[in-house]
Order: C-alpha cells, then sequence, then structure tokens
C-alpha cells in the first residue's frame, strides 16, 4: 500500500492492518529468506545461499506472531507461530515470547514456568533485541526457585542477572545489588559489589536501586558513609519517581 496512512479513516486502516496480516504471513510460510539475509544480487557460483532452499523468515515469522497478538489478538494462532520459530528454529524474540506465554498460559498453553524457564533460556543464550530482558527472566526464575522444586539457586540466579545487567538491563542491576547486599549459598555477602551495582541499576534509571545505594552511603553500611552522596542518589530517586509518575503510559507495535 503506497502512500500515507489516514489513521482517522476506519476503513483505510481496517484495509492497512489486513495488508499486513498477508505480508506477515507470506514472510512467515513463503518466504525463502530467513532474517532477511538474502543477497542484494543473483548468486555466484559458489555462493553458500542456495535460493531454492525451503528456509523461512523467522523475523517475518516473528512480525506475525506480534501482529496475531497485538492487533488480532488471537493468542492461539500467536501461541502456534511463537512455538514453531522458538522450538524448530531457534529465533531468540520468540522465544522470549513464548517464554512470557508459558509462564502464565496465554494463547491456550498450559502454565509451565519450567517451559518458561527453558524458552527464556534459549532467548537469552541466542542474544538478540529481547535476549537482555529473557536472561532476566531467567534469573528470577531461578531465584525464585518453582523451577527446581522450590530450591532457589541463587548462585544462576547471579549469573544471569549479571548478564542482564551488561546489557544495561536496569531490573538485573538492581536484583544482582540485592543478592550480594543480603549474600544467599554460593553468593558470600559483598557490599562493594552491591554498591556497585547499585549505582549502574540509578545510571540506568532504576529508583530502588538509587534508594539503596543512598542509604549505603549514608548509614556507611560496609562501605565509607559519605553523606553528599547519599543525598545525591536521593535526589536522583525522588526525580526518577516524579518522571515515572508524568510519563504517559504508550504502546509500541512490535516491540
Amino acid at each position: 500500500m503506497a502512500g500515507l496512512i489516514d489513521f482517522e479513516d476506519e476503513e483505510e486502516v481496517r484495509a492497512y492492518l489486513e495488508n499486513l496480516h498477508v505480508e506477515y504471513s507470506y514472510q512467515c510460510f513463503k518466504e525463502k529468506d530467513p532474517d532477511g539475509k538474502r543477497p542484494h544480487r543473483d548468486p555466484l557460483p559458489g555462493d553458500r545461499w542456495e535460493p531454492q532452499t525451503p528456509h523461512r523468515c523467522l523475523a517475518g515469522c516473528q512480525r506475525l506472531a506480534d501482529y496475531l497478538d497485538a492487533v488480532r489478538k488471537d493468542f492461539v494462532a500467536a501461541a502456534r507461530v511463537l512455538r514453531d520459530n522458538c522450538e524448530a528454529h531457534g529465533h531468540s524474540e520468540s522465544c522470549y515470547k513464548l517464554g512470557a506465554y508459558q509462564a502464565i498460559g496465554k494463547g491456550g498453553l498450559d502454565p509451565d514456568l519450567k517451559a518458561a524457564y527453558n524458552s527464556f533460556m534459549k532467548s537469552c543464550e541466542k542474544g538478540g533485541k529481547k535476549s537482555v530482558n529473557a536472561c532476566h527472566n531467567v534469573g528470577l526464575l531461578a531465584h525464585d526457585g518453582r523451577v527446581n522444586d522450590d530450591k532457589p539457586d541463587p548462585v544462576v540466579a547471579r549469573d544471569y542477572y549479571t548478564k542482564a545487567c551488561d546489557g544495561n538491563f536496569a531490573p538485573g542491576c538492581f536484583n544482582l545489588s540485592v543478592i550480594y547486599l543480603q549474600g544467599a549459598p554460593g553468593v558470600p555477602k559483598d557490599m562493594n559489589h552491591a554498591l556497585k551495582y547499585s549505582l549502574k541499576g540509578c545510571e540506568l534509571g532504576h529508583i530502588w536501586a538509587c534508594a539503596n545505594a543512598s542509604r549505603m552511603y549514608k548509614l556507611g553500611d560496609g562501605i565509607e558513609k559519605n553523606d553528599a552522596k547519599a543525598e545525591d542518589l536521593k535526589n536522583r530517586a525522588k526525580q526518577l519517581h516524579k518522571e515515572q509518575k508524568e510519563a504517559p503510559s504508550s504502546l509500541t507495535f512490535g516491540e
């Protein structure tokens, strides 16, 4: 469909969305171009890419799943696409979203935290748009213990929170700081590490990370007391809270 869409015209919007459905379905089920890596020329002798190989466009399948979820609200169909794109083809973003479906039993799937854990793990290890979120979720489920017969595994939680934090995912940094702040089996209490990750979480915009770092400086809790830094961090937490309250909520299709 050429030209700009008038999103105040209901019929035009309906036609536009229907065209998206057709386009994404074609990309997923018909195109022989996984993840958009098709060469911009005819293949030459010796090229590894073979146009007759029946690959699926994995990114197109993810777009189709997003469309079915966000626009059609057909969660059962979305779950089918996500499961195939993750389990058969290892697409990282599909594994992340499949894990979210499995965790709560969405799209006709049975609630299954162990299956969700495995899907998040695939996404985390594969890398990609949602991999740091997936790493954080692996950490949460390991920390919680319900995927391991109610036995928390703080070492695995620490390792995957670290992956998430290294990817600049603020909640991962905060949860990592809490593990070091409290200590756990296999993860000794370490106030320097707790402060380090609290500060990083604060820099990334996590209110409670700022609050924890402020408290540590205020009390001199395992670190050198510093009232000025404590006050700065407290003010940062207050500013973040204010910004969070004032920020309009938004939904971006395809995220």
